[in-house]
């Protein structure tokens, strides 16, 4: 957890990423950006998950992945196109489905894959890449659940690598990583064993616009994303950076507002209730300060660019590499999280993961830092809203309140919806395609790149 409260830590310490835990001891030392233009004729995808998106996010990709201003709203645009598709044929594969991601600098090109080969047509037929595998994703995440019941800090990582249709368990001692799946009772042949270096180790990262700081005591962490529950405001954050009761103070030391709910470990969530001084906006601390506006928060797929902001090291892109990630901190497993290719330093826990315009998760730790690169790893935040009763605060406009019933349906506005749930609208039945939180203007009918009608 980076618990670097009531104590200066050397420079070579603040370097070091922790999984989950990015949070830092000691004291604290402009109008909103206009919307990307994610070009004429955008899919409907483009417009649910991209068309918002601030030029920051454009900038940050541009310097941390390589790619010209161009390049870069292509390949969202790319990305929110495939992860429709992907979701779709999730759906439609069932039990064969084995896992999909993206590749390529600015095209972003889907792969699905199945463990059936009669799946491929159906496959092509979306514009998608077939490859046809041994093993489920269903299956392959049984056996990681089954470690994780097992598991220790000594073999800290474990998740399903979709692209080589495996289980990985990253150890720092081979015969620790033997000694667990022996004890888990898994076939070996599904888990590749790699070597995680000391220095590798994850732990969490300690230290109301998502990305800029708070504190606790002597320790600061940063701010995920504003949200609302009714009428009350405030911010979701890591579980790792307090309990429910503890105290926080803003960016300025003004007194700001109390650990309502804290999950840690087992899951990095928590929410913090603001006192009437602070006021939740539908904003994350981009580069130099500038505001990036949140539309939504729409899962990303593996692949895919994504963006963190935190009050240590600011705000620096990388790549989606796997979900649903289990990690063994010192304090436990943290189960259900993304690993990323983004940086990140201690104080940096909590802030906010964002692709394009749609949030995606909130620091939770990780390793390396931002001179010499790192992984970093993120609560999703779908989950933690649906876990707390929360209301994404976004560009979208107002919170949506309890209101009257959609006409004809149980679609509802603010509610947390993951992919294959379904839902009625109008007289129609529709299947979630993406998770996301739903707001008003993002019905069924209007966001294909959401909902697929059954």
């Amino acid at each position: 957890m980076l618990p670097i409260h009531h104590r200066r830590v050397a420079a070579a310490c603040a370097a070091v990423v922790a999984a989950g835990a990015l949070v830092l001891a000691g004291l604290p030392g402009a109008a909103s950006a206009s919307a990307a233009d994610p070009g004429s004729g955008s899919s409907p995808a483009a417009t649910a998950a991209v068309g918002s998106t601030s030029p920051q996010v454009l900038l940050a990709m541009r310097r941390d992945l390589g790619l010209t201003t161009a390049q870069a709203r292509d390949r969202l645009v790319n990305e929110a196109d495939a992860g429709a598709v992907a979701g779709a044929l999730h759906n439609a594969l069932g039990r064969d489905f084995a896992g999909a991601w993206v590749h390529g600098a600015t095209s972003a090109r889907l792969t699905v894959a199945t463990t059936d080969a009669s799946d491929v047509p159906a496959i092509e037929a979306r514009g998608a890449e077939a490859r046809v595998v041994q093993h489920s994703v269903a299956q392959l995440e049984a056996v990681q659940e089954e470690l994780d019941r097992h598991a220790s800090h000594d073999v800290p990582l474990r998740y399903v690598d979709v692209r080589a249709n495996t289980v990985v368990v990253r150890a720092v001692r081979a015969s620790a990583a033997d000694s667990l799946v022996a004890a888990a009772g898994v076939d070996p042949s599904l888990v590749r064993v790699e070597r995680l270096k000391l220095k590798e180790r994850p732990r969490p990262l300690y230290d109301l616009v998502g990305g800029e700081a708070y504190y606790m005591g002597g320790g600061r962490c940063s701010i995920g994303f504003p949200v609302t529950k009714g009428a009350q405001q405030g911010f979701a954050t890591a579980g790792h950076c307090g309990r429910a009761g503890t105290a926080t103070s803003g960016y300025n030391q003004v007194a700001q507002g109390t650990f309502q709910a804290s999950v840690f470990p087992g899951m990095d969530m928590a929410w913090v209730a603001t006192n009437s001084q602070w006021t939740a906006t539908p904003y994350v601390k981009g580069q130099g300060g500038q505001r990036v506006g949140v539309g939504g928060s729409t899962q990303s797929p593996v692949g895919a660019s994504v963006c963190r902001s935190g009050s240590t090291t600011g705000w620096h892109c990388g790549t989606i590499q796997q979900h649903n990630t289990s990690v063994t901190y010192p304090e436990g497993t943290i189960s259900g999280v993304t690993r990323t290719s983004v940086c990140a330093e201690p104080g940096d826990s909590g802030g906010s993961f964002i692709s394009g315009s749609q949030a995606q998760g909130v620091t939770s730790g990780g390793s390396g830092n931002c001179s010499s690169g790192g992984t970093t790893f993120y609560q999703p935040i779908n989950p933690l809203l649906q876990q707390f009763g929360l209301t994404l605060k976004t560009t979208g406009g107002g919170d949506p309140g309890p209101g009257d019933p959609e006409p004809g349906g149980t679609w509802a506005a603010g509610k947390v919806y993951a992919p294959g749930d379904t839902v009625t609208y109008g007289g129609s039945t529709y299947r979630c395609l993406q998770g996301h939180q739903a707001q008003p203007g993002w019905e069924p009918p209007n966001t294909p790149a959401l909902w697929q009608q059954a």
